[in-house]
């Protein structure tokens, strides 16, 4: 629904809100992309993070939700 948005209203792409909340779906995406690696290393029995570093990133996605959010609802700037 996203694009779908986009192509019917194009000048969304010109908002201050609507570049924060693309970088934020950037950064979930390399998110994603840092958690697979994650994966299949403990897969493998390797671990190359403390639990203090899992449990940090385990909270990255959170706040990067939560500030998509406030980006689509609030559009502050």
């Amino acid at each position: 629904f996203g694009i779908w948005m986009l192509v019917l209203n194009p000048a969304l792409f010109s908002e201050g809100w609507m570049h924060a909340k693309f970088l934020l779906v950037l950064l979930m995406a390399g998110c994603h992309g840092k958690f697979s690696k994650m994966r299949r290393l403990l897969e493998n029995d390797e671990k190359p993070l403390t639990t203090k570093s899992y449990r940090i990133w385990n909270e990255v996605p959170t706040v990067l939700m939560i500030g998509i959010i406030v980006m689509a609802v609030v559009k502050p700037f």
